[in-house]
């Protein structure tokens, strides 16, 4: 029996006949002289290949082992050669192939796959999981995902480190609404506020929800509070790019900070500097400046880094405040105000959330747990509603934009249970004016 390694082209090396397998028969005897190389098919009841001899036979300890073809046309005596390696969908690798599964690597090594152990940020089992039991959400396997482990989704997916002791001690503020006023079942801020309030954009794999929930709350709310005036999305590029400090760009940072940076020194539009394509490549310095004209006002020293944008406006923002984490004192800030800034925790299920009202469904996973310090993760609260859950049962929800691009969600956005302080969402509500002087007023 001759055995060889075999790609899977089934071609291994040449000579003036053709394609020629020396294993390890052939090593040893040679091959078949007459063999024909041109005349090949796969046996694959004995995992090999069989080729066309003038005549062979095993009796007479011909050159090499063989095996009778049947063939109807005419009749085929064949030797074949055993091939060595891993088989993996209908394909043969040969020995020491290397294959990517999901997040894992698998080398074939005698004749078997031997694969890394890696925790995948897609689960396929935890999304079916999900999708069998009544939990009033469906999951989703994204191919954005595929590929990164658990421990990438934690550390490039989100990008918001924990509060500071500043903001969990900063003091709540409630709305002007009077006490009796009638809060509506269902409220979606882009409803009350048409072509004021902004989308979901993508941050992909830079760590920066601190920047992109920054920059699209403050938007939401110059366009609210100008009247219409000023409705330009805020560039989170401009706050990775420009406030470095600390950590900060696409290796997470944190919301005080950049808040304060909106107040101190002001963002451009998303027009006028916008996504890098590469937006952790490090060759990228801050591309803006702005400078005060003395009367509260800042204004931009350079063009617009996208140079078909003319507009290189500076917005800023009061400080920020904190709102009640009471549900009712925030709704009425929303429906009065506009959209706030949550920070919540994420679980390693959220990243597969397609629709419906989110909960975390808790399952035993060490591995979620080792990776508790990345989990924080800023997003931007725009409405809320009521419908049927899980059980069949009548549920509040929030609604929220996310910033894993429009494919991720309900195009972008995602419902979460309201009331329960779910995942945290209620735990800390941030918030700001826009800063208007006397000449931005409408």
């Amino acid at each position: 029996l001759s055995s060889t390694e075999v790609k899977p082209s089934n071609v291994s090396s040449f000579d003036s006949r053709g394609p020629i397998f020396k294993g390890q028969y052939c090593r040893s005897f040679g091959c078949c002289e007459d063999r024909d190389d041109d005349c090949v098919t796969h046996f694959y009841e004995a995992n090999a290949l069989c080729y066309c001899d003038n005549f062979c036979e095993r009796e007479n300890s011909d050159c090499c082992p063989d095996y009778n073809l049947w063939d109807p046309r005419r009749i085929l005596i064949c030797s074949y050669v055993m091939l060595v390696g891993c088989f993996r969908d209908g394909q043969l690798y040969e020995e020491g192939s290397v294959i990517k599964e999901n997040c894992n690597s698998c080398t074939c090594s005698g004749q078997q796959w031997k694969c890394s152990q890696l925790v995948c940020l897609v689960q396929p089992e935890l999304i079916e999981h999900v999708n069998k039991g009544d939990y009033g959400w469906t999951a989703q396997n994204y191919s954005q995902f595929w590929g990164m482990t658990l421990e990438e989704g934690f550390k490039y997916r989100l990008g918001t480190l924990p509060p500071s002791p500043m903001l969990l001690s900063m003091n709540e503020m409630t709305a002007s609404l009077p006490a009796t006023t009638d809060l509506p079942e269902f409220f979606i801020a882009s409803y009350k506020w048409p072509g004021w309030t902004h989308g979901p954009l993508d941050q992909k794999n830079c760590a920066a929800s601190w920047a992109f929930s920054t920059a699209s709350v403050a938007a939401d709310r110059i366009a609210i509070q100008s009247n219409g005036r000023y409705t330009a999305n805020l560039s989170p590029q401009n706050l990775i790019s420009c406030c470095a400090k600390n950590r900060h760009g696409c290796n997470s940072g944190s919301i005080d900070r950049a808040w304060w940076f909106l107040r101190k020194r002001g963002l451009v539009s998303h027009a006028c500097y916008p996504l890098f394509k590469d937006q952790n490549a490090t060759n990228y310095g801050c591309a803006m400046a702005s400078r005060s004209d003395g009367r509260g006002k800042r204004h931009a020293t350079k063009p617009c880094p996208n140079n078909i944008e003319k507009s290189n406006r500076i917005y800023q923002c009061s400080p920020p405040y904190r709102v009640s984490s009471n549900e009712t004192e925030i709704m009425k800030e929303i429906m009065q105000n506009g959209p706030v800034q949550a920070i919540m925790q994420v679980h390693e299920d959220f990243f597969h959330y397609k629709t419906g009202i989110y909960r975390h469904i808790t399952r035993t996973n060490e591995e979620s747990r080792k990776y508790q310090k990345l989990q924080t993760h800023a997003v931007k609260l725009t409405g809320w509603g009521t419908l049927k859950g899980a059980q069949g049962q009548k549920e509040k929800f929030w609604i929220a934009a996310n910033s894993w691009g429009i494919s991720w969600g309900e195009n972008g956005y995602f419902r979460i249970l309201r009331g329960v302080n779910e995942s945290d969402i209620e735990k800390l509500i941030i918030a700001a004016w826009g800063h208007l002087t006397s000449s931005d007023e409408p």
